[in-house]
């Protein structure tokens, strides 16, 4: 795999990507991983080269512009300053300047924590996502929720006290109740399963099946 960097101008100031390509080149088949609350730091590369070996370019971009936190308050802090409309922007900034560099027209979306939210919100809000695979994020209010007409698996753990199984529920609900082509997976784990960095958390077996889920589906869909 090959790993760069784009570049790009924000309403906020600018901000950059990092970029995994397969190793025969840029595929048209593009993910884009958004990072968890402590920034765009090696585990997420990790993520991000992972799905490069499969195949896909993979954009992920840097929502806090450079940070990049190890204490949970100053994370938690450094996530509740940034402001959903400039995350949105970022995002749909690195799409475009991917679409230029890359000729990618179709994106899939998936992110981690914090990143599930922009994910899943991303998908209700922003054009050119036909894919979404957001980990435990924050559901947006039903209004927003809605309008969602991106296919989407939304993967949770039964275990995590701040996506809560009844906020999943409720959204399920939602799901139902507007025909939403969302899908509801669920694991017998905490908070942050995925994260391999953080061994308090971290479920082998359900980030395992986890993967598999979110790479078939990108198969399927991109």
């Amino acid at each position: 795999m090959k790993d760069n960097r784009l570049t790009f101008d924000t309403a906020n100031g600018p901000s950059t990507a990092f970029v995994a390509l397969p190793a025969n080149g840029a595929s048209k088949h593009c993910i884009i991983v958004i990072h968890e609350w402590w920034g765009l730091n090696d585990h997420i590369k990790d993520i991000c080269m992972r799905y490069a070996a499969e195949g896909f370019t993979v954009i992920a971009p840097d929502l806090y512009r450079g940070r990049v936190l190890t204490d949970p308050n100053e994370a938690s802090e450094a996530m509740h300053s940034l402001k959903i409309e400039d995350g949105l922007e970022i995002i749909g900034t690195a799409m475009a300047v991917a679409r230029s560099e890359f000729g990618i027209n179709h994106f899939g979306i998936t992110g981690y924590c914090m990143g599930g939210t922009f994910a899943l919100r991303a998908a209700c809000d922003l054009e050119g996502i036909s894919a979404a695979v957001p980990f435990y994020g924050d559901i947006p209010d039903e209004g927003i929720l809605s309008t969602l007409r991106t296919p989407t698996v939304f993967i949770s753990g039964t275990q995590d006290s701040w996506i809560t199984p009844e906020k999943v529920q409720q959204m399920e609900a939602v799901a139902d109740s507007y025909e939403l082509p969302l899908t509801s997976v669920k694991y017998d784990a905490p908070h942050a399963f995925f994260n391999d960095t953080r061994k308090d958390v971290f479920d082998e077996v359900s980030a395992r099946d986890a993967w598999s889920v979110a790479v078939g589906f990108f198969r399927d869909k991109l």
